[in-house]
């Protein structure tokens, strides 16, 4: 038996992931005479959209980064208005392939806070369920092979298909709360990236001499954060790493700059700390607050990504600091650099 008769999904996707689970979701509610609608956040002026029916299910599906929803995501959750909905929460984490057991990736504190966000509106939070589809982050491992690709969307597919039938039923699904210990010890590594982590990351993307200035990526920003300068791709602050870029250029010429991020990292750890704390710290002030000194190291620490990103930017007009940057990209490489985008149904 059907309790719901109408169903809204909220999605946002990057390389397709979290779109396939809002369509298999669908499919599955329009089997059961549920009228559905499918609503793409990025698309969505998010400060005027409407509060839903009292008889509508809610659903919001999202991509994790860095152990939490994204920014676009939370910022839609925030924004959301009031209602007393039944309200799911799903997630598409990074999940691998071991033979034939899919490894779980990590939910972290995004179920918790969203959650805590919509029952203070006054929804009521049916259920928290975590997809484990391929893992699009190729600055961290990687790419995934075919096989594993294909495998891990037929089996996740079978599961959003049982989990729907579950909610649809009436029930509840808290069985993501068996994670809650592993997801309150990496919380302060969620917090780490929610303020410092995707500011750096976004300071690693790059066009190599490949592009040729189709402006595809730019065009497909689901939160325009690439714009043309110098008429180069160039990655803003707003970047949420969610990959769609390096997916979908037809060059594949969009590489992550691993080589330029491990010299920042350098030039930071064993020079700028180093003359700040010997000259301008003991000149000027000691700093012994040690929620002072993280603050004014973040400062250091993104001012000088973003002043190095803009002098590479620069600089990739030349023949051979571009190849020095690119071929330091283990994404230039075949064992590592294999695209990703979800399969389309």
């Amino acid at each position: 038996m059907t309790v719901y008769k109408n169903q809204v999904i909220y999605y946002f996707t990057g390389t397709g992931n979290s779109k396939n689970v809002a369509k298999w979701l669908a499919k599955s509610s329009e089997e059961k005479n549920i009228k559905v609608e499918l609503v793409d956040i990025s698309k969505t002026e998010r400060r005027s959209v409407k509060p839903p029916a009292a008889d509508v299910l809610v659903v919001f599906i999202s991509p994790i980064h860095g152990f939490n929803y994204p920014p676009i995501m939370l910022n839609f959750i925030m924004h959301f208005p009031r209602g007393k909905n039944k309200v799911v929460l799903m997630n598409t984490r990074a999940g691998m392939l071991i033979k034939k057991w899919i490894t779980p990736g990590l939910t972290g504190i995004a179920f918790y806070f969203s959650a805590l966000m919509l029952i203070i509106k006054g929804y009521s939070i049916k259920a928290m369920y975590p997809v484990n589809l391929p893992s699009n982050w190729i600055f961290i491992h990687p790419g995934l092979n075919e096989r594993t690709v294909k495998y891990l969307h037929e089996k996740n597919k079978e599961r959003v298909s049982e989990f729907a039938e579950k909610i649809f039923a009436g029930k509840s699904d808290f069985r993501s709360v068996r994670e809650i210990i592993q997801d309150v010890l990496i919380s302060p590594i969620a917090i780490l990236y929610y303020c410092i982590g995707r500011f750096f990351l976004s300071k690693t993307y790059l066009a190599s001499s490949d592009c040729d200035n189709c402006g595809v990526c730019i065009k497909n920003c689901p939160v325009k954060a690439i714009i043309e300068v110098d008429k180069r791709p160039f990655w803003t602050y707003r970047c949420e790493s969610c990959m769609r870029c390096l997916g979908n250029c037809p060059k594949k010429a969009i590489e992550t700059a691993h080589g330029f991020a491990f010299g920042i990292w350098a030039i930071y750890s064993f020079l700028l700390l180093t003359l700040f704390y010997k000259y301008f710290a003991v000149l000027f002030f000691p700093i012994k607050n040690q929620a002072v000194r993280f603050i004014i190291e973040t400062i250091i620490f993104l001012s000088a990504a973003m002043i190095g990103y803009r002098l590479m930017h620069y600089l990739l007009r030349f023949k051979f600091f571009e190849k020095l940057v690119v071929y330091t990209s283990l994404t230039k490489y075949k064992f590592w650099g294999r695209r990703y985008k979800a399969l389309k149904y």
